[in-house]
């Protein structure tokens, strides 16, 4: 499956943005999604996810501010972000796991496919 992230960009603190993921190549309510990012000079991150029930986990970080969706017949998954504060910047990327696999939806290393990153930057 092949996954395109967009909807980043820059805005101010306490505004909203939303991001979307699309995929094409597979089945997609097969797949776990998830929403990660990386600040510079930082560590990858988990941010939410969303399985094929749309059971949702979030980070602790932005759990309250942060919605994650999906609509299937659009193979796209959305990230809501609202109330958005300067340490939200980062490139937020895309990933997808067959719901076959096992583990934590907040374990990056568990999902196979990735896609190339949306950069949003929140200034103060």
């Amino acid at each position: 499956v092949q996954l395109q992230a967009s909807g980043g960009g820059l805005v101010q603190a306490g505004d909203s943005l939303s991001l979307s993921c699309a995929a094409s190549g597979g089945r997609f309510s097969n797949y776990v999604v998830g929403w990660f990012r990386q600040a510079p000079g930082k560590e990858r991150e988990f941010v939410a996810a969303i399985n094929w029930s749309d059971y949702t986990l979030y980070a602790d970080s932005v759990k309250g501010r942060f919605t994650i969706s999906r609509d299937n017949a659009k193979n796209t998954v959305y990230l809501q972000m609202n109330s958005l504060k300067p340490e939200d910047t980062a490139i937020y990327y895309c990933a997808a796991r067959l719901r076959t696999v096992v583990g934590s939806m907040a374990g990056s290393a568990r999902y196979e496919y990735w896609g190339q990153g949306t950069q949003v930057t929140v200034s103060s």
